[in-house]
């Protein structure tokens, strides 16, 4: 009889079938998620896993799980320290990614702002390097170059490609397996410097209670996730917004009104130029600019920055309208 490899037991409790099966526990995640970055599973294993997590929807302690050891798994600069821990993980097709300008802004009023994120995994959608080329910010190279755009611009964002070849690797198995892959969601939960504030969006409002219940888990103090436009980070203006979050890893939710009383068009051009010329102040857009202090808002109020929406309203409205408009953070 052939041995049985240590990684089947995991593939065996997802998949033994609708009366057998059941999902992981957190330190089954663990473990299990502490092989495959080893590279002790082999591809076989690794894709019926990750199918079958899928099928299922992955749980919060499973969330919680594959997101410590993953997280374990990278290089963390010993001096590299962020106030903000920002997940980028879905790209834009339906209007410009503003949420970068909302990022830039705020790490010219002093806040260290770290993102990061998966490009390219779906055509037709614009992703986050190619936003800041257009503003003159490349991406990092490697951590070490995160800790030194942090230190000294306030801003650093590093691809997933980048930052783990590894984990790059398995979220390029979409078009193999036809499937999404889990990292979708535990990406957005990675903070690989412990950021003590962290925040994500989900497509899919379901997908938010388990971020923010995974986030509880792993011991987050402080988060906000919310349903981004387009799944990243980035206020919908026209929609009321209700953001789940932990204060001091305590469980909570808000409903933040809408900013627009009418709806917005689907941007058929995606020109790149125009977060530039917004910027500078060239462009002007009332759509755009609700947009980006909307976001940064609720950064503002969950990072601990602001007392209430309102508060926090007024300060982002304030802070998008005193930004240097002759200088980007990070830019060349």
């Amino acid at each position: 009889m052939t041995q049985e490899h240590p990684f089947a037991q995991y593939v065996r409790i997802l998949g033994k079938g609708p009366n057998l099966s059941r999902s992981l526990t957190f330190e089954e995640a663990h473990a299990a998620t502490a092989m495959i970055m080893a590279g002790e599973v082999e591809p076989v294993q690794l894709g019926a896993f990750l199918c079958l997590m899928r099928v299922k929807t992955e749980t919060p302690a499973e969330v919680a799980g594959l997101a410590k050891a993953m997280r374990e798994s990278l290089a963390k600069p010993s001096n590299a320290r962020a106030d903000i821990d920002w997940a980028a993980y879905a790209g834009k097709s339906r209007q410009l990614p503003y949420y970068v300008l909302a990022a830039l802004a705020l790490a010219q009023h002093g806040i260290k702002v770290f993102m990061h994120g998966a490009e390219h995994h779906t055509e037709g959608r614009v992703y986050t390097s190619e936003a800041l080329a257009a503003l003159g910010v490349s991406a990092c190279g490697g951590m070490d170059e995160v800790a030194r755009r942090l230190e000294s611009r306030n801003f650093a964002y590093i691809t997933l490609e980048a930052m783990s070849p590894r984990l790059h690797a398995i979220m390029a198995l979409k078009p193999l397996l036809g499937l999404r892959t889990p990292l979708h969601t535990i990406g957005r939960l990675l903070n690989p410097l412990d950021a003590a504030f962290a925040i994500n969006a989900a497509t899919h409002p379901p997908y938010l209670a388990v971020h923010q219940e995974a986030a509880q888990i792993l011991g987050q103090p402080f988060l906000a996730t919310f349903k981004g436009e387009g799944g990243e980070v980035e206020r919908r203006p026209e929609k009321s917004c209700d953001v789940l979050f932990l204060a001091h890893n305590a469980p909570g939710r808000e409903e933040w009104p809408a900013l627009l009383t009418r709806p917005r068009a689907k941007d058929e051009t995606m020109d790149l130029a125009r977060l530039k010329a917004l910027w500078t102040g060239e462009a002007e857009d009332e759509a755009a600019a609700a947009t980006i202090a909307g976001t940064m808002a609720i950064a503002l109020r969950y990072s601990g920055r602001a007392a209430s929406i309102d508060e926090a309203e007024g300060r982002a409205l304030a802070m998008w309208r005193d930004r240097i408009r002759s200088t980007v953070p990070g830019a060349a």
